[in-house]
C-alpha cells in the first residue's frame, strides 16, 4: 500500500529553506540508521533462519540509503540528530525484542516501520516537487529510498506480517514510535 500525499501549498517564490533541507536530511539519516539498526537486532535472533535472508536483503539497501545520507550530511554541512545513541539502542532492542517474538512479529515491525518512511518520504518529495529545478537531487533520491522502503513492506506482509499475534497492537504501537521519533529527530 503505497500513499499518495499532497504538501501543502506554497506562495510563489518560496522554496524550501535551508533549515528545511537541513531537517530533511537530519531526520532522514537517523531514520536510516535505525533502520540498519533494527535490521541488526532482528538478524541477531533470526539471521540463522530462512527468514534471515530476506532481512539481510533489506539491511544491505538500508546500509546503502544510510551511506548516501551520511555523504549529504557531509556535503550540506548538517548536523547529525544528538539521538543517534539513542536510536542505536532503540533501533536494535526494537528489532531483537520483535524476532524474539516469532518470524511474523519481526515481520510486522518492519511492515509498520515502512509504512511510516512510505508517508514521511512522500510528503518530503511533494514538498521538494514544489521547488522545481531546487533541491531535485535529493528529491530524486528521497523518491528511490521510497520505492525501496515500499518493497521492504510489500516483502513482510508476504511473509506474514498481517498473522503476527497482536498484529495491530503492535502495528500501531511501532507506527506511534516511529512518528515520534521523527518528530524529535528532525529538530533534536
Amino acid at each position: 500500500m503505497s500513499v499518495t500525499i499532497k504538501a501543502a501549498p506554497r506562495l510563489p517564490g518560496f522554496n524550501a529553506t535551508d533549515k528545511d533541507v537541513e531537517r530533511m536530511i537530519r531526520v532522514d539519516h537517523a531514520g536510516e540508521y535505525g533502520a540498519v539498526q533494527i535490521y541488526r537486532g532482528q538478524l541477531a535472533i533470526l539471521g540463522h533462519t530462512a527468514t534471515g535472508e530476506t532481512i539481510k536483503h533489506m539491511q544491505r539497501q538500508e546500509e546503502e540509503h544510510l551511506a548516501r545520507f551520511d555523504e549529504l550530511i557531509a556535503d550540506h554541512g548538517v548536523r547529525p540528530t544528538a539521538l543517534a545513541p539513542v536510536w542505536n539502542v532503540a533501533g536494535y532492542a526494537l528489532g531483537a525484542v520483535t524476532a524474539l517474538m516469532g518470524e511474523k512479529a519481526a515481520m510486522a515491525c518492519t511492515a509498520a516501520v515502512e509504512e511510516v518512511i512510505d508517508e514521511h518520504y512522500a510528503r518530503q518529495a511533494a514538498s521538494l516537487q514544489k521547488d522545481g529545478e531546487a533541491n531535485v537531487a535529493l528529491r530524486e533520491t528521497i523518491e528511490k529510498f521510497r520505492e525501496d522502503e515500499i518493497a521492504h513492506r510489500a516483502t513482510a506482509i508476504e511473509h506474514g506480517a498481517e498473522e503476527a499475534p497482536g498484529y495491530r497492537v503492535l502495528s500501531e504501537a511501532i507506527k506511534a514510535g516511529c512518528r515520534l521519533a521523527i518528530k524529535l529527530s528532525e529538530r533534536i
